[in-house]
């Protein structure tokens, strides 16, 4: 029987899912998940749902499906300690560490592959089941097709999103949040920057939109197929949005899986209706209903992408035009009737009037408010409405939403209902929690004579095309990457350059996109490109390792199969891997911290590149008629369509040119200039040499992460916490005495150092 997967972003959440009859609930905790800025649960409340839910038969997965940096590995031996005594039903992931953890101490953990691990072919599933995933929770860009591939030719336990919203870029594949501002998607911290509204330079002027804001997965007509290819579970994406909403579309689902042998039409229909009050944005199949992995490329961006929709969740009510205290009774009473989880945000209100809208909110309505810098999206069910005789309205709002911010209708009062409660009212027998444990200790690989004479120290230079290998001579490169596309693959496998490198001196990379429309052809070229005598490999997705396997050639891990800990990378070493690059978000201190200077010389450091922010898997639409656009804050993208897909890059290259010196003489003497995505022209490279021998940046560049790393809420209240306590200690020394007689200097003294 296929499983109906549903979201529990909170209590209440968890109540409309399993009230509405879904098999299973995915959550997370208080960290190492990926919608951190929803509500979450507490350790007792997990507990109890896990014991409530077993007693009644249903599952209960836990999102662990962010990566860790090395500072990090013993809270997340920690945590996996205390899930293997609560027993979950499974664990999404995507850190490899998780499974080399896993593997060492607690294999009675089921471990699922999370769609962030970025797995849409059968190598990728193969590999993954050789160290025990259980289940595969499958990019969302693949069509029916791909997944009857896989189902038929691996036999795994296959999840699929079939409802909510979707990423633009490929799944685990996107930075540009990360770039922005360290708020990575890797860490679950997406600022959503494809809902941004830009600008872009067209011919005759300035287009304005939406322009990389997609449309909502809704699957319900596509149940029915999905079941005969046999996948085992559908998944409802929406940890975020309200129980209403889960509810509802659970409901939907549910109908349609259990009605649909009897009245195929009908059942579609029905379900359709159900999720008529769902107030999300348009709606699409995305990668389904395409004959051919060309026309998919060719027409899923028309499917998905609306230039015109707003970035926002729901019916547009307007922005939020002024605001003013709650009535005093109002908040007492929110107060004293808010559930133990509800956050504190939430319950400090203030009254608003909204503007620019064309419905006006009831109370019971369910809203989303999103600050206008887009820092934060909550969403908060509607207590009370002012009407005042000019007949100006009044909603209650949480009070961190100010005039400009924006409001958007969830739902509608009509559409709320009452569940029976899945925890029970007293949880304080639930007492478990994760422990003081020490994790021991691991050590990478140490490097063996001769091991790496592949790849010695010195500059290796990634390009995207083989005349970009003839310019980029100049820097002198020890080793040159060439990224293997549509161009480059049809000149290596038809001979029809004379390269100025040895096939010895050339790593060849592969798209971290590794679909199963274009597995078996990468196989084969694969094999043909040994036998013509290259064997040095750069792997960026896990089926990589898979095709690599057994063959006598050298892997690299790419930057996309992360590194941020000895943990992953031990995995990866145990996967026949025997070098890494460093993944673009990576910062300093975590670099040192996860490869000790024994082991540096198995590293490849970008010093430079223009990552790509957004990874699509189509072609942009004729009417994107343009190179460069810019958000609100003016900075400038470049998006560059071609027939691999789409990409976006920023105008500002990431660059630690002037650090070299320093990132050599800590041992890490293998440096990476990466053009990928880009043309190499002479006066760059002047440029570069320049910033590297004379130790001085270039101008316009960005450091991404490399200084301060990811960004953490929770360092930034120590921040806030010891600035505020500076700013005291100040005050109070600046504040003048006033003597009323004599001092007594030994109580004077420990006054001044109290």
């Amino acid at each position: 029987m296929v499983e109906l997967l549903a979201p529990a972003g909170n209590v209440e959440s968890l109540d409309a899912a399993i009230g509405e009859g879904a098999d299973a609930v995915y959550l997370g905790l208080k960290s190492f998940n990926a919608r951190l800025r929803t509500t979450n649960f507490a350790w007792n409340q997990f507990e109890a749902a896990v014991d409530s839910l077993h007693r009644q038969g249903k599952k209960i997965y836990v999102t662990v499906n962010t990566v860790c940096e090395e500072r990090e590995t013993e809270r997340l031996y920690r945590f996996l300690s205390y899930l293997n005594e609560v027993h979950p039903d499974g664990l999404i992931v995507q850190d490899y560490a998780i499974m080399r953890m896993a593997q060492e101490f607690f294999p009675n953990l089921e471990l699922h592959a999370s769609t962030q691990m970025n797995v849409e072919s059968s190598a990728a599933v193969r590999q993954l089941q050789k160290s025990g995933i259980k289940r595969m929770v499958l990019a969302r860009e693949l069509g029916l097709d791909e997944i009857a591939k896989i189902k038929r030719e691996t036999g795994a336990e296959l999840e699929t999103f079939v409802h909510g919203a979707l990423c633009v870029s490929e799944s685990g594949l996107c930075l540009f949040s990360s770039f922005l501002g360290g708020k990575s998607a890797n860490r679950g911290m997406c600022a959503q920057a494809c809902r941004r509204f830009y600008s872009a330079d067209v011919p005759g002027g300035v287009s304005q939109g939406y322009y990389f804001s997609p449309c909502d997965l809704q699957l319900i007509e596509k149940i029915p197929d999905l079941i005969d290819v046999g996948v085992d579970s559908f998944k409802i994406e929406g940890r975020m949005k309200s129980a209403d909403y889960v509810g509802s579309v659970v409901a939907a689902y549910r109908y349609v899986i259990d009605h649909y042998k009897e009245d195929k039409k009908g059942a579609i229909a029905a379900g359709k209706r159900m999720l008529a009050s769902d107030f999300a944005r348009s709606k699409t199949t995305y990668w389904y209903n395409f004959d051919s992995f060309e026309a998919g490329v060719n027409n899923a961006a028309s499917k998905i992408l609306n230039p015109n929709q707003a970035g926002g969740t729901g019916i547009y009510l307007g922005k939020i035009a002024n605001t003013k205290p709650a009535p005093k009774e109002l908040s007492e009473a929110i107060m004293a009737n808010a559930s133990p989880d509800t956050p504190v945000e939430q319950l400090r209100i203030k009254m608003a009037c909204l503007k620019g809208g064309s419905y006006d909110p009831d109370p019971g309505d369910s809203i989303r408010l999103h600050k206008k810098d887009d820092t934060g999206r909550v969403s908060h069910k509607i207590k009370s409405v002012e009407v005042e005789d000019d007949g100006k309205r009044w909603i209650d709002i949480p009070s961190g939403f100010n005039e400009g911010d924006e409001v958007y209708l969830l739902q509608i009062k009509s559409g709320s209902k009452h569940y029976a409660h899945v925890l029970p009212n007293d949880i304080g027998r639930f007492r478990k929690q994760p422990k003081d444990e020490i994790l021991p200790v691991l050590d990478i690989t140490p490097v063996a004579k001769n091991e790496l004479k592949y790849a010695p120290d010195g500059i290796y230079v990634q390009v995207s095309s083989i005349s970009d290998i003839f310019l980029s001579q100049s820097l002198n490169p020890v080793r040159i990457i060439l990224e293997y596309n549509s161009e480059t693959s049809y000149d290596l496998l038809n001979h029809k350059t004379v390269l100025p490198f040895s096939k010895k001196q050339i790593f060849i990379s592969f798209d971290p996109f590794c679909s199963a429309a274009q597995e078996d052809k990468l196989n084969s070229e694969i094999e043909q490109l040994i036998s013509d005598g290259f064997v040095n490999f750069v792997a960026n997705n896990i089926a990589h390792l898979q095709m690599l396997s057994g063959k006598a050639v050298n892997v690299i891990a790419g930057p996309y199969l992360y590194t941020f800990n000895r943990w992953a990378v031990s995995w990866l070493e145990n996967q026949n891997a025997g070098m890494f690059i460093m993944p673009y978000e990576n910062s300093r201190r975590n670099l040192e911290a996860t490869y000790e200077a024994s082991v540096r010389s198995r590293v490849i450091v970008p010093v430079f590149a223009y990552p790509t922010l957004f990874r699509m898997r189509f072609k942009l639409p004729s009417d994107y008629d343009f190179t460069y656009f810019e958000d609100k804050e003016e900075k400038v993208f470049k998006v560059n369509s071609t027939a691999d897909g789409s990409f976006v890059m920023p105008e500002e290259p990431f660059s630690i040119l002037d650090k070299v010196n320093f990132i050599t003489d800590a041992g890490f003497k293998k440096i990476l200039i990466d053009f990928s995505k880009t043309k190499v022209s002479k006066s760059q490279i002047k440029a570069i040499v320049n910033s590297m021998t004379k130790a001085q940046p270039l101008t316009g560049i960005s450091r991404f992460n490399w200084k301060d790393g990811f960004y953490s809420p929770q360092q930034m209240e120590e921040y806030r916490a010891a600035n505020e306590r500076a700013a005291a200690r100040n005050a109070a020394a600046a504040k003048p005495v006033v003597k009323k007689g004599p001092v007594n200097p030994k109580k004077a003294g420990r006054k001044g150092r109290r």
